[in-house]
């Protein structure tokens, strides 16, 4: 039995654009949101239209035009200024609700817009699902493995990303030598790494003699169906450049953009991705 024609909500960064060039190789049909500000210009190539945030009666209609069956959220979204939103009418009746959700953290804001296409009798599909689960693995992927001292760091960051996202903060962190040198927010991944790498030098890692590492764990909270933690080789880059030795992620709870060219640029920079097996858990 065929895939149903997947509606992709692609905000920006990779993500969309593996999960759109997933589903022309395997010819599943496709129609792709493009929401205006955020998604990458290359998506254009697909089929799809430009729709703004607030345009939720927009992108329902253009969504069942073209024959949608099932929904997928990807990319990386700024939370908007709601008074700055130009919402059509579907959006207006819907923006209420949506703020009220936002005051209470991005899980519950999450969760809300979600319900909205839910019952609309869109099914909704993670982006791991559509990649065919291509999630980190537990162990080393790639050449390097992390010292005990690394992993250390790595298990401390990873700790610290759970703990921020009990408050429904962020999914990373960023620990070296023991001491927790950032906590993502809303800035991103690749902003925190970027704040890394202007730290004072004493205080992480350099070309020559990396040290520390960065963890990225999805929310206890939130719904793996949106927000899944993701790493690319921009992710490597950004932490190659910050000093950091390494990073890493639970198991299974962690999408790989792009497996062969992580490898590839982990190998280069020398540095490790861990998956950090939890099987074991009881929890």
């Amino acid at each position: 039995m065929s895939a149903p024609k997947l509606g992709l909500i692609a905000g920006g960064g990779a993500l969309p654009l593996a999960i759109a060039a997933r589903c022309e190789a395997e010819d599943r049909p496709l129609f792709v949101i493009r929401l205006t500000g955020f998604a990458d210009p290359h998506l254009v190539r697909y089929p799809g239209a430009e729709i703004g945030m607030a345009e939720l009666g927009k992108a329902l209609a253009a969504l069942k035009a073209a024959g949608c069956k099932a929904v997928c959220f990807a990319g990386t979204v700024n939370r908007p200024d709601f008074k700055s939103l130009k919402p059509d009418l579907k959006g207006a009746t819907l923006l209420p609700g949506i703020i009220a959700a936002a005051t209470r953290g991005d899980d519950a804001l999450l969760r809300k817009i979600l319900s909205v296409f839910e019952n609309e009798g869109y099914a909704v599909e993670g982006a791991d699902d559509i990649l065919g689960g291509e999630t980190l693995e537990p162990g080393a992927l790639g050449a390097v493995s992390p010292t005990e001292d690394q992993l250390a760091d790595l298990r401390k960051a990873l700790h610290v990303a759970e703990k921020a996202g009990e408050l429904d903060i962020g999914q990373g962190a960023v620990v070296c030598d023991g001491l927790v040198l950032a906590v993502e927010a809303q800035e991103g991944t690749d902003a925190m790494l970027t704040r890394v790498a202007g730290l004072p030098a004493d205080l992480r890692g350099a070309a020559g003699a990396l040290k520390g590492a960065l963890g990225k764990a999805p929310k206890p909270i939130q719904d793996l169906r949106v927000d899944m933690p993701v790493i690319g080789t921009r992710t490597l880059e950004l932490a190659h450049a910050a000093g950091l030795a390494g990073v890493g992620g639970v198991a299974g709870k962690l999408i790989l953009i792009d497996r062969p060219a992580l490898i590839e640029t982990a190998n280069r920079l020398g540095l490790f991705v861990w998956g950090e097996d939890r099987s074991g858990d009881r929890s």
